[in-house]
Order: C-alpha cells, then sequence, then structure tokens
C-alpha cells in the first residue's frame, strides 16, 4: 500500500504545481481568455496563493521520496484535495459563482472530481498504511518483549559448572587425550589355590643333622686361622 500512497503523492505534487504556476501566471490576461477562466483581483493574491500551492506541492513531492513524512503528509493532503474540490462544485454548480462559460465550467467541473478523488484516495491509503504500520510496531515490540523476558530467564537460571572431562568430546581435547602414554597394563598373576591334601606337613629337624653342621662350621673355621701367617712385630 506505501508505494501505491507514494505514486499518488507524486500526482499530487504535480496537480499542486499546475494549480501553483497558474495562480503565479494571474496577472497573463491572455492565457486567462484563452482557458475561459476568471482571474483572480486583485493579482497579488492570486500570486501569492500561487506560491503558496507550489510551496505545498516541493513538500507533498519530497514526502514521496521519504518515508518518515509519506503517511502524515499523504493523509493531510488528501483531506485538503477533498474538501478543496468539494467546494469548487459547490461553488460552481449550486451557486454558479463565478460565471463561467462552457468550456469554464466544465473545465472547473473536471478539476473539482479530480480533487475530490485524488484527496479521498490518498486518506484512504494514508490511514490503511498507519494502521498497518502500528499492527507492525505493536508485533514488533511484543517480540522484544518475549526476547527480554526469555533473556532475563536465561540470566536467573543457575549456573552449572563443567566437569574436568568435559574437553573429550571436542575435537581438539580428543587430540589432546590421544597425544598422552598409554598407562602400562599390570599382568595379572593367578595365585593356584592349594587344597588341605596338597599341604605337607614339614618335619621339624633332628638333633644329629643340627650337631653335625655344627661340627662343619667349627672345622671351616679353624682351617682358616690355621692358615694365616704369624704376625711379626
Amino acid at each position: 500500500m506505501k508505494p501505491l500512497l507514494r505514486v499518488l503523492l507524486f500526482v499530487d505534487a504535480l496537480t499542486l504545481l499546475g494549480f501553483g504556476v497558474l495562480f503565479v501566471l494571474t496577472p497573463w490576461t491572455l492565457l486567462y481568455n484563452a482557458l475561459q477562466l476568471v482571474q483572480t483581483q486583485p493579482a497579488l493574491v492570486g500570486q501569492a496563493f500561487g506560491v503558496v500551492l507550489i510551496g505545498f506541492a516541493w513538500l507533498t513531492l519530497h514526502a514521496a521520496f521519504n518515508g518518515a513524512l509519506t503517511v502524515p503528509v499523504g493523509r493531510t493532503a488528501g483531506h485538503v484535495n477533498w474538501i478543496a474540490g468539494v467546494l469548487m462544485l459547490v461553488w460552481l454548480i449550486a451557486l454558479r459563482t463565478p460565471r463561467l462559460t462552457g468550456l469554464g465550467q466544465l473545465s472547473g467541473g473536471a478539476v473539482g472530481v479530480w480533487l475530490i478523488v485524488l484527496g479521498l484516495a490518498g486518506a484512504r491509503l494514508a490511514g490503511a498504511v498507519r494502521k498497518r504500520e502500528k499492527a507492525q510496531a505493536a508485533g514488533g515490540t511484543v517480540q522484544q518483549r518475549g526476547a527480554r523476558k526469555a533473556a532475563k530467564e536465561r540470566r536467573d537460571e543457575p549456573v552449572e559448572y563443567a566437569k574436568p572431562g568435559f574437553l573429550r568430546p571436542m575435537p581438539w581435547g580428543g587430540a589432546r587425550e590421544a597425544q598422552r602414554p598409554a598407562a602400562p597394563v599390570e599382568p595379572v598373576v593367578e595365585v593356584p589355590t592349594l587344597t588341605p591334601a596338597a599341604v605337607a606337613p614339614v618335619a621339624p629337624a633332628s638333633p644329629s643333622a643340627a650337631q653335625s653342621e655344627e661340627a662343619r662350621r667349627a672345622a671351616r673355621d679353624e682351617a682358616a686361622d690355621a692358615s694365616r701367617p704369624p704376625l711379626r712385630g
């Protein structure tokens, strides 16, 4: 809808510019006689009104390209145009003032109808665009509130710290774990279980064996002492 409103504003600017130039040329008698129009008296009032229309045309043209001015200027220009068209038809048809010839009355009535159609279309489009922008702004506000609420909930959630092994699932953590040397594997020795029948009783050593062992030790010590030379002082 907004592009269509821009087009209407552009057409409205051209219309206002044409009327503004026509009123600025109020002192040009030959032009008004050729168009069978009534000149504004005094001419200064017509020229001043023409300058106002040209300024309004520039504002309307600027609003056609500036998105911030499209809706308010389009709505204002639309209401001004249809009100001006109604006034022209009332004065030309009902009051028959000023008295114009056939061509003047036809052109004046056509201009009045054109202003009414252009004004109503611009006003309705501006209202529709304004409602749509309000709905979009309300939807954006709701989304922003939802985003702020979700962010607040995330901030309020308890913080869970990761365990030391949280790096293992990651690629670089797995590479670090792969570089570490593998721990040596200790062999498992199975101890055989002894049954009571396999355990044999140990017999105590006899006294004769102990005496013979002591005798061998004594003989070995004597032989070692005999082999040493005597000390000479």
